[in-house]
């Protein structure tokens, strides 16, 4: 999933210059803060709201799929029914944009970039996009914003403020939407993460064998790529061949293992309505 950021966000990087502003701090927070932060405890609420400000920086900053664009059409047609997966209230967009990319947020926003949906049919898709959900299931999307955020200002000022998230000013949701987008995950996290994507595939009856295959597939692309996803994939993640025959594993052992042939990938912007041609009256 160019749909860490766990891997398949796996993968992400931009933004990653922005100016970033102060909160205006109250007693409360002066107090908190000159008490330290070390007991901080970073809520999911908290996580999802300060998510929720960095992607809408992120879309801001993209060119996002119409809604009759056909990549849109096209993940709304294999994802529209996941929207409420695991309890959670996910809400998805495209990225028009060659990167080979996607994440998913601890508020549930799942941004898909164009690039990867050229390069993966519908179940390859899901088996990246069931990694990222499992990213945000597991609470390590929230995790890694606490590990991004406590590198900057703006952790001790969430932290000062610990019953609610203070107004969000534009440079710090330029800084929230770098934490986003360059977020971390431990390998255990992505085997993790893995492993979610899988049992979400089995679950749903997709072809369990297109977990393999989109990792062959970014093994492939990673080989002389300059993607931000894939340089990120490879520095933070296992090894995708790897993960490709621990998938393969997995299904040899549930006797559902077969070779995977691509599907064809159609990304066709949606055909404009033809108007009726007017009959004529019949004298």
């Amino acid at each position: 999933m160019n749909v860490k950021n766990k891997s398949f966000v796996l993968f992400l990087g931009m933004l990653s210059t922005v100016a970033f502003a102060q909160i205006n701090l109250g007693e409360k927070a002066l107090g908190a803060l000159q008490k330290g932060v070390a007991g901080f405890t970073f809520s999911n609420e908290q996580a999802a709201a300060l998510a929720k400000e960095g992607v809408r920086k992120l879309d801001s900053a993209n060119v996002v799929a119409g809604t009759n664009n056909g990549y849109t059409l096209r993940l709304q047609r294999i994802f529209g029914k996941h929207a409420a997966e695991n309890n959670l209230k996910l809400n998805y967009k495209v990225y028009l944009s060659s990167e080979v990319n996607a994440f998913a947020c601890a508020d549930g926003s799942v941004r898909v970039y164009s690039g990867l949906m050229d390069r993966m049919d519908d179940n390859q898709l899901l088996a990246v996009i069931g990694h990222e959900i499992g990213h945000v299931v597991n609470e390590d999307s929230k995790d890694a914003m606490r590990i991004a955020l406590k590198k900057s200002a703006l952790f001790d000022a969430v932290a000062s403020q610990s019953d609610k998230i203070g107004k969000i000013t534009e440079g710090q949701a330029g800084q929230i939407a770098s934490a986003v987008i360059d977020c971390k995950y431990s390998r255990i996290q992505e085997t993790d993460a893995d492993t979610f994507a899988y049992a979400f595939m089995n679950q749903h009856n997709y072809d369990v064998n297109a977990v393999e295959s989109a990792f062959l597939i970014l093994a492939q692309l990673s080989e002389g790529s300059q993607s931000n996803f894939i340089t990120r994939m490879l520095n933070t993640h296992p090894d995708p061949k790897d993960r490709a025959q621990k998938a393969r594993e997995r299904a040899v052992a549930e006797g559902k293992y077969k070779a995977y042939v691509q599907q064809p990938i159609r990304n066709t912007v949606a055909a404009k309505p033809t108007k009726k041609k007017p009959t004529k009256k019949k004298r």
